[in-house]
């Protein structure tokens, strides 16, 4: 398949990626969407799209998908903050991934990549932050560690190899509708929903909507230079308490309980215990220890004017987007 303006996006099967592939059907762009898995179809039915067969760390199947393409949407790539062995499962696959994404895209004779990176790979020293602030001094997560130098890999390679590339640094997408499974930060807002958040960790997320995100990376690929960052997000952070207050709005029939305020030294001990157990379970904790670390307290607060001026990005405001994610997680429990 050979056509004028083709776009690939990887990931597409997921949250971002399929709202990003229904986001250029709708603007008249052909999409070739690639998937790990052939026999995952679901999320594309009615779509008028190409579905093909791609892996980020399988550069070969990354070259037959773009064939013809003009513009790369880089999406896939692991969003895990935790795993048992966290090196292997999620920083060498994302560095692997960058790798291959433009040393494929030069191969195939692409355009142009967009990147889609993460607020991880940010540098939060100052607030509100800003692209030009650098990147995440932090080093104490390997996803974040992932984030930070994959994209810092793939700009020294795109500059290498003469392939242009933009990236976008998206915060915690919600959305009115997920296709496929509920991301990370849909299923935080369905256990407030659940109330099954009992303490205050003093955890905030910047919320922004999916669709604006996929609108962010379609500005990208049409406004943004080449070797920019862009932020997308919303420019204020909201705290899992003042998220709860907006449910116990919403929904006053479910009594949400507000979060209580515990010591930190017992949330230490709390998120200690769940890490135990996780080994064991093999699932990831609800909270651990280097999430305390790490995030109590710290707020995600952005800087977003480069992307207002230079993509024209206008994203809603987090409260719409999380009450419009809200109603979805209570309509969905209903079917």
């Amino acid at each position: 398949m050979t056509t004028q303006n083709l776009a690939l996006v990887t990931g597409a099967n997921g949250h971002l990626g399929n709202n990003l592939v229904r986001h250029l059907i709708s603007k008249g762009i052909p999409v070739r969407a690639s998937v790990r898995n052939i026999k995952n179809r679901e999320p594309f039915a009615g779509l008028d799209c190409e579905v093909v067969q791609a892996d980020i760390a399988d550069k070969a199947s990354l070259i037959r998908a773009l064939q013809g393409v003009e513009v790369f949407y880089a999406v896939g790539a692991v969003f895990r903050l935790w795993a048992k062995d966290p090196r292997k499962d999620i920083y060498d696959v994302n560095l692997l991934g960058a790798r291959n994404i433009v040393e494929a895209a030069k191969e195939a004779g692409v355009k142009r990549i967009v990147y889609v990176s993460s607020i991880a790979a940010l540098n939060y020293t100052t607030l509100p932050t800003r692209e030009s602030y650098g990147y995440n001094p932090d080093r104490r997560n390997w996803y974040y560690n992932s984030k930070n130098d994959s994209e810092e890999l793939a700009f020294k390679l795109a500059r290498t190899l003469g392939v242009e590339l933009v990236t976008v640094l998206p915060s915690a997408m919600i959305g009115s509708r997920a296709f496929g499974q509920l991301s990370v930060s849909y299923n935080i807002l369905d256990l407030i929903l659940k109330n099954k958040i009992p303490v205050e960790t003093n955890i905030t997320l910047n919320w922004i909507d999916v669709k604006d995100v996929a609108d962010g990376c379609y500005l990208a690929a049409t406004k943004g230079r080449n070797g920019e960052r862009y932020i997308l997000a919303n420019e204020r952070c909201t705290s899992i308490k003042d998220t709860t207050k907006i449910a116990q709005e919403l929904f006053p029939a479910r009594k949400i309980k507000s979060p209580g305020a515990v010591p930190k030294p017992l949330l230490y001990a709390m998120a200690w215990l769940m890490e135990v157990i996780s080994k064991v379970s093999g699932k990831a904790p609800l909270l651990s220890v280097n999430d305390v670390a790490m995030f109590s307290g710290l707020q995600q607060d952005f800087d977003i004017s480069k992307a207002k001026v230079e993509l024209g990005f206008m994203p809603k405001s987090s409260v719409v987007a999380v009450k419009e994610a809200m109603l979805y997680l209570e309509a969905k429990d209903r079917v």
